[in-house]
Order: C-alpha cells, then sequence, then structure tokens
C-alpha cells in the first residue's frame, strides 16, 4: 500500500539558516542459509566442467570459507530493512533509545550517545527521560572531535531552555564548545531538513511532556486543472508567474517515542499512522504486566496494538522500546502470536537483548 500524500502551502518563515514552513493547508533481499550455500558451493566447484581430486577440494574448502564469513556477516548485522529504508539502532526500555535512519540523516532520541549516531546531522528529541536525551551532550561533543558541523537538535518547546541550560552547564565542566543549533519545532509547524525532506511533530502521551515525529518526502505535482495543457502552455504560465504545482507531502518514517495508545485514536495522527515506516513503542509483552501498569506508566502494551490494528495503514512497523525484563525468545514468541494480517507488516527491534541461550 503506498503512502498516502498530503497538499502543502509553502510561505516559509526563516529561522537561522534552514526554513521554518508554515502549518499544512489542506529492500532488503533474503539471504540463502549456510547449508543452501555450500550445496552451491559444492556443485559449482565439482559439477559438469568443474575439476576434480585435489584442486577440487581447495576450491570448495576456499568457497566454504567465504560464504561461512558472508553468512556470519548477516548473522551480525545490525539494524532492520523496511520499505526501502535501513534503521539502525538500539531501544531498550528505560536503559537507552536512539533510532537511526541513515539515508535520511537523522537519528531519533539520543540515550547515551551511541557513536552510529553521530554521523547524522538531525536529532530528533521526544521528551526529557535520561534514556532518551542523556547522551545529548557527548553527541554534540563528539561531531566536534570528528570536525563535523555543528547538528540540528529537534526538542519539545517546553523543555527548550532546560535543555540549554544543561548544555551550559556542559560547557562550563569540560571547557568545550558545544556547537548546536538547538530547534523548538512545536505541533503544527513543520521543518525544512532539505529541498525534498521536512519534519513535523505529532501528539504522544507519555508521563512528562513528548511528542513524536513524522518525516515527508516533498514532491511538486502539476496542478489538476493545468493537466489538459500543453508542456509550451504550462512553461508561459510558470514565466507569467502563476504557480502550476502543488506540493505534496508523503509520509515516509514516523517515530512515537514513548507513549501510550492514546496517539493511535488521535486524528490529528493520521499521517504517523499512514507513514511508510512507523517506529513506535510496545515495552510490554505479556500477561504479567497488564495494560493498566503500561497506561499508568506512559508506555503501551502489545495487546493494545493488536487491539487497534485496525488503524495502521502503514506498510511497516517496527516495534521498540520492550522491556529489559525480555528475552530474544521472549520478544520473537510475543511477536509471532499477532494476528497474520498485522504479523506480516511487524519488524522487532532488538538490539541490545540477550538470548536465554548466551
Amino acid at each position: 500500500m503506498a503512502a498516502t500524500a498530503s497538499i502543502f502551502s509553502l510561505p516559509p518563515l526563516r529561522l537561522g539558516h534552514r526554513r521554518l514552513l508554515s502549518p499544512a493547508s489542506g529492500p532488503d533481499s533474503r539471504f540463502q542459509t549456510l547449508a543452501a550455500k555450500k550445496a552451491a558451493a559444492s556443485t559449482d566447484a565439482g559439477g559438469a566442467g568443474g575439476g576434480s581430486g585435489l584442486l577440487s577440494v581447495l576450491d570448495r574448502k576456499l568457497t566454504d570459507e567465504e560464504e561461512y564469513r558472508r553468512a556470519r556477516a548477516q548473522v551480525q548485522r545490525k539494524g532492520v530493512e523496511a520499505e526501502g529504508y535501513g534503521v539502525e539502532g538500539i531501544s531498550v526500555g528505560g536503559h537507552e533509545t536512539c533510532v537511526t535512519v541513515p539515508s535520511l540523516n537523522v537519528a531519533f532520541d539520543i540515550g547515551r550517545g551511541p557513536l552510529f549516531a553521530v554521523r547524522h546531522d538531525n536529532l530528533f528529541i521526544t521528551h526529557a527521560h535520561l534514556d532518551h536525551i542523556g547522551g545529548l551532550p557527548m553527541y554534540i561533543a563528539t561531531r566536534g572531535l570528528y570536525n563535523l558541523k555543528p547538528p540540528t537538535v529537534f526538542v519539545p518547546p517546553c523543555i527548550k531552555d532546560d535543555v540549554e541550560e544543561m548544555l551550559q552547564i556542559h560547557r562550563r565542566m569540560s571547557r568545550i564548545d558545544l556547537e548546536v543549533e538547538l530547534v523548538a519545532l512545536d505541533l503544527g509547524e513543520t521543518y525544512e531538513i532539505r529541498n525534498d525532506l521536512v519534519a513535523r511533530p505529532f501528539q504522544t502521551h507519555h508521563t512528562v511532556p513528548s511528542q513524536g515525529y513524522v518525516i515527508y518526502s516533498v514532491r511538486r505535482k502539476l496542478k489538476k486543472q493545468y493537466a489538459h495543457l500543453k508542456g509550451s502552455q504550462i512553461v508561459k504560465l510558470k514565466e507569467s508567474g502563476s504557480e502550476v504545482t502543488d506540493t505534496i507531502l508523503y509520509p515516509e518514517v514516523a517515530f512515537t517515542g514513548d507513549t501510550t495508545s492514546d496517539f493511535i485514536l488521535d486524528p490529528r495522527n493520521a499521517d504517523a499512522l499512514r507513514a511508510k515506516v512507523l517506529i513506535t513503542e510496545a515495552t510490554f509483552l505479556d500477561d504479567q504486566v497488564d495494560v493498566d501498569h503500561a497506561r499508568e506508566h506512559g508506555h503501551m502494551h502489545l495487546s493494545e496494538i493488536m487491539e487497534h490494528s485496525q488503524w495502521f495503514r502503514n506498510e511497516t512497523i517496527i516495534l521498540t522500546h520492550f522491556s529489559n525484563r525480555y528475552s530474544l525468545e521472549d520478544i520473537r514468541q510475543a511477536v509471532n502470536r499477532l494476528q497474520p494480517k498485522l504479523l506480516s507488516k511487524i519488524v522487532a527491534l532488538t538490539e541490545g537483548f540477550k538470548s536465554e541461550y548466551s
């Protein structure tokens, strides 16, 4: 299902060197198993026209070792692929959350300042709990250490002054510059990250003020009333100063951070629920913790995602922020209990979780 677009008007306001825009008006192939690859390698080495004896054995051994290294690389590879986007990160409830989308040059939250987030220029903070913002000074300082340009960090407006004060304290203590463009991005505002990409916050519900973010691609489409015109006529209209195209926003990636399921039922959050990729939390998975407990602590239970499954128009949903009480096997078993239609679009981000057998 393709992401639905929204029409977007463009009178810009200046904010630093970026544009703060007015509110809106209107894949990865599957890999063969190691055994299958070994069988293929064996066939290649000893099939028709192939060698035999010691040379064939050596060729087969080298091929097996190469395939083994490739297979191990896939096992050790971090992150997931979703609708053409690589998504990397770690999100363990109460410990740390930082999720990145490298092709968009964005990171969401910065719990402990992991190195994989440092190369991303744009950081979106959902709320002020330390497992989501604690690594901010280290992120900024590390970019300075690597001579990267000052990042743009987006925060809910209600915490901007406190974040600035926190950074000032670190500047005084460490006696280093923490260069950053700190942007208070409010609900209803849209920020131009680059000329084909914008960001917009949406309302989430946690125990402290919080907001999620939708990243949109920006495209131009000829207005319907001009669809019948020839190219030369359209050129003349443009030369006369007429606007011949609509600006269309396509929701690509949405990130909720910590939230209760209330965000799902808010009609203003429709774009988050129809983005190609939704990255959202599922802190609790089983009957040991009920829905009331999850809601009391500002989180979601996996059963609520099942309950509200009809509202998710996303092509892929990446679940994050599982409680540290769970193992890899617990997470996989819980996800596999989802109804087939929902399960087909669910991916669990399990970096940082241990196996029962490790």
